[in-house]
């Protein structure tokens, strides 16, 4: 895209402010048009025959640019990794509560890292925690993928979920009343 000074031809193929095509114009026309209404004549078009320039704010066009090029930036951003930690002597409500969890992170697109923390002689049997983080993998399958699975690393053991590309239908619930 060329700016006002550096358009070298006869004439131009001119798009108005309002977007409508004016016609093939002499250039010096078209400069003194874009001038009057106070905006740029920019090149959009150079490979055309003749080369097609459109009268518009140039600034304001950047200015939209740039945003467009944030927000899309901003919706392709990575999701972040959610993390839930576990007991190896977790009771059954918070356990439930801790998957439900997980789940919510699952549906909101994110990763979820799992951990089992160990404390003193729980050290002893790492089994009780793998089975614990297979038991949540289980419970949350028809949702998650397990990215990395259940590893030692000192007194922790970790795993990685994360959501499956296609999410599961959803279901509408009939309602009472209604045919079919």
């Amino acid at each position: 895209m060329k700016v006002n000074e550096q358009i070298r031809v006869r004439q131009v193929r001119l798009i108005g402010l309002d977007g409508q095509q004016q016609g093939i114009v002499e250039t010096r026309d078209a400069l003194r048009m874009a001038r009057e209404a106070d905006v740029d004549l920019v090149l959009v078009g150079e490979a055309a025959q003749p080369p097609v320039a459109k009268v518009m704010d140039y600034g304001k066009y950047r200015y939209e640019l740039q945003q467009q090029e944030k927000e899309t930036r901003k919706k392709s951003r990575q999701h972040e990794m959610k993390a839930i930690k576990f007991r190896v002597k977790i009771d059954d409500h918070d356990y439930e509560t801790k998957v439900n969890h997980v789940k919510r992170f699952l549906k909101g697109g994110h990763k979820v890292k799992l951990t089992i923390m160990f404390r003193g002689r729980e050290r002893t049997h790492p089994e009780l925690g793998q089975e614990i983080l297979n038991r949540v993998a289980s419970d949350v399958s028809d949702m998650a993928v397990v990215e990395s699975a259940p590893n030692l690393a000192g007194m922790d053991m970790n795993m990685v979920l994360g959501p499956t590309r296609a999410a599961p239908p959803k279901e509408r619930e009939p309602v009472e009343g209604a045919p079919g």
